[in-house]
């Protein structure tokens, strides 16, 4: 009796320690699982933002290199006021600089500094009125690069599966037809 009694409570304890032990370890995967989404939504966010940064300084830059007389680009923004525009630009910019720097990966982090480098040698052209639109056509298409290669990495970073969305290469086919032919 004292021994059916023995192992009726061994297996009750086996299969108590079992349970304990399969439901740690699927909380525990759980927990992980989750850990590693909420990353890659903050990591979303971080890359998102700090592409929209960007974005902006080479909007305001091409908008000055207009008033500038560059080709490819429309809508002019006047030299005081573009130089104003970029300063705040390139403040929003480093804000978010140092999110990419907290969550990036070493190569996204490499490719982003890359890209704002490039926007900066950009902005040169503006900063310092250059005459020079091979300059300016060379700086801007190595920009276009550069922000192809940051979302790569991104992409990749995040787990983002597939090809990559088309180049965004500057000036476009049709600009530079549009130039050969005038």
């Amino acid at each position: 009796m004292f021994l059916d009694q023995l192992a009726t409570l061994l297996s009750v304890a086996v299969g108590a320690a079992g349970s304990y032990a399969a439901t740690t370890l699927t909380e525990r995967a759980r927990w992980r699982r989750t850990k590693a989404e909420r990353w890659d939504m903050k990591k979303f966010d971080v890359y998102a933002q700090y592409g929209n940064a960007l974005k902006e300084q080479i909007w305001i830059t091409q908008r000055t290199g207009a008033a500038l007389g560059y080709a490819h680009v429309v809508d002019p923004l006047e030299l005081t006021d573009g130089l104003r525009l970029l300063a705040e630009a390139e403040a929003r910019r480093a804000t978010r600089w140092e999110s990419v720097l907290l969550v990036g990966d070493a190569a996204t982090i490499a490719a982003a500094r890359s890209w704002h480098e490039a926007i900066w040698t950009l902005e040169l052209h503006v900063r310092e009125q250059r005459q020079d639109a091979e300059g300016w056509t060379r700086d801007a298409q190595r920009v276009s690069q550069k922000r192809d290669d940051f979302y790569a990495s991104a992409r990749r970073d995040l787990g983002v599966t597939g090809p990559p969305p088309p180049s965004g290469n500057w000036p476009r086919e049709w600009q530079q037809q549009d130039r050969t032919a005038g």
